[in-house]
């Protein structure tokens, strides 16, 4: 008990923000007389979040760098579907070069911001912020203002189910059920091997017991979410997209040189760049990111809607922000990680549809979505001052 104490003060962000999603999960399942967690309901759910999930990888890295944020987001995303509209219908290009000009119009798009925030040395607030207009604009001298429908492989990306392989048509989708016990077991094979390396060069691997729970617990709950899953529609093209965004940047932000020195940067700028790490390296990069994901974003979100809007994107860079901020995202940087960013955008997302399920208005939505955002950041303050007094 002392070491479950122990573990659950040294990481009382990270922990606090999973058993708030557990709790606000229970509380909406009871208010909603178990609608939000019936498998429809799940599946829907991270369909409507998928592209807000996507943005919150990449807003984490810049918040990470020092608190930073990017307002240009949903304008990108905007951007990227009419570039989609623009090479897709207007040109006639093929399906597939045109998702894959349109990631590139992403990438440059942030590499333009990080050019002017890493070499120019203008604050990121205000790059991001013209940005947000130049690319709105951009969108909308591209469409018209007309809204244009797109190609079926857009919907396919959003929102399709892989096949099922293995079953038959009947109500659980085998394949995606398989999919889980194979990802399960690659995941306690891969700690069991990070374990066993910890302990061949000395370091702390912490007591058997809470490991082998840990493992357990994690098992259980990928297995129970792909069941779930199943007794939908099965395991969607946007999730493996999403999975696969979240193993790679965790990887990145946890076991790479370039992740390290992103938590190097927000730590302690003066003493990074001392150190020898390249800041207008990493600033570039990191913004430069932050379109490409934005691209990809807007190509899901494009195929959600099955078209492309002189609206879409609005007001994602908040919901974005806010999911990083309720996620453990420090607001002076340095502080977060990819799964917490992930865990406060499905606060978020259950929120938003448990609300919606109970008939609450959008005003109410937003004010207490608002609060949600405001305690977050008071409690990471909170959090700095008890540990400075200890």
């Amino acid at each position: 008990m002392e070491r479950i104490r122990d573990v659950l003060r040294h990481n009382i962000r990270q922990y606090g923000m999973l058993f708030a999603l557990i709790a606000i999960m229970l509380i909406f399942q009871i208010l909603t007389g178990g609608i939000l967690l019936r498998p429809i309901n799940v599946s829907r759910l991270i369909f409507q979040n998928s592209y807000i999930l996507i943005l919150a990888i990449g807003m984490m890295l810049c918040i990470l760098t020092g608190g930073h944020i990017d307002l240009s987001v949903g304008s990108i995303v905007a951007m990227v579907s009419a570039s989609s509209a623009l090479f897709s219908v207007k040109l006639g290009l093929p399906v597939p070069l045109s998702i894959f000009l349109s990631l590139i119009v992403g990438l440059l798009a942030g590499m333009w911001q990080g050019f002017w925030i890493a070499f120019v040395k203008i604050p990121p607030f205000i790059v991001t912020l013209a940005g947000m207009l130049i690319f709105n604009g951009v969108n909308n001298i591209i469409l018209s203002g007309k809204t244009v429908l797109l190609p079926q492989l857009y919907i396919t990306i959003a929102s399709d189910s892989i096949p099922d392989f293995i079953g038959s048509g009947g109500k659980l989708h085998l394949s995606t059920i398989v999919i889980g016990i194979i990802c399960s077991a690659l995941y306690i094979i891969m700690e069991l091997f990070s374990r066993a390396k910890k302990k061949k060069f000395g370091y702390d691997a912490g007591s058997d017991q809470l490991f082998i729970a840990k493992i357990i617990v994690i098992a259980l709950v990928i297995n129970l979410f792909t069941y779930w899953l199943a007794r939908a529609n099965g395991l969607t093209y946007a999730v493996i997209l999403l999975v696969v965004l979240i193993v790679i940047y965790s990887f990145i932000t946890n076991k790479t040189v370039a992740g390290r020195h992103i938590y190097a940067l927000g730590g302690n700028a003066k003493a990074a760049e001392l150190s020898g790490i390249n800041i207008k390296r990493v600033m570039f990069w990191v913004y430069a990111n932050m379109g490409f994901l934005a691209a990809i974003a807007g190509i899901v979100f494009a195929g959600r809607l099955n078209s492309a809007s002189p609206t879409a994107g609005d007001g994602f860079e908040l919901d974005t922000i806010a999911a990083c901020f309720i996620g453990g995202a420090s607001a002076s940087g340095g502080v977060g990680t990819i799964i917490g960013a992930i865990i406060g955008g499905f606060i978020m997302g259950i929120m938003n549809n448990g609300m919606s399920i109970m008939g609450i208005s959008t005003f109410w939505q937003s004010i207490i979505k608002g609060l949600v955002t405001i305690f977050a950041v008071a409690f990471d303050v909170y959090s700095k001052s008890k540990a400075k007094v200890a």
